[in-house]
């Protein structure tokens, strides 16, 4: 998680939404992404990329994960539903990830609802793996008065609130 923070880190110093993700495989680093674009035109346009597509396409162009059975994704926050798709079409079954997402979290999705793509899979989830360092990134994203487009919005709030609600 540590790697996907310094992704984020890294996203957040762009003045980008600050998601970062890593693939882990046999104890080693396969892939890395972190996110590109903030703006509502740029999702409209097909610029945004989130974290989590950004670290699978790394991946793929990589070919470095031959059997993704074992793998691990670490994520600062939560998969979004589109990411939590493409993560299940990947092969990959273990989800770590930091910082929930009430406003667009993909991972409390009952799959077994689904098709079988989606409905046969045993995903493992395990949220809250350095939660208040990702916590404390989105809380400096969200005060940091650059970012209009996520102003007001419910994570926003929800972060903010958490953050009050700790001592640091």
């Amino acid at each position: 998680m540590t790697s996907a923070l310094e992704q984020a880190r890294e996203a957040h110093g762009r003045g980008e939404f600050p998601v970062g993700c890593v693939v882990v495989q046999d104890r080693r680093i396969v892939a890395t992404g972190k996110r590109h674009g903030t703006s509502p035109s740029a999702a409209s346009f097909g610029e945004m990329e989130h974290a989590e597509i950004n670290c699978i396409k790394n991946l793929e162009e990589n070919g470095a994960l031959k059997n993704p059975d074992p793998a691990v994704l670490f994520c600062t926050m939560e998969p979004c539903l589109m990411c939590y798709g493409a993560i299940i079409i990947s092969g990959i079954r273990d989800i770590v990830y930091a910082y929930e997402d009430p406003m667009g979290g993909g991972t409390g999705c009952d799959l077994t609802s689904l098709p079988p793509l989606y409905s046969t899979c045993r995903m493992k989830i395990t949220p809250g793996i350095l939660r208040g360092e990702s916590l404390r990134l989105f809380y400096d994203f969200f005060t940091s008065g650059r970012n209009e487009y996520w102003k007001n919005s419910l994570l926003a709030d929800y972060t903010i609130r958490q953050m009050e609600g700790l001592a640091y």
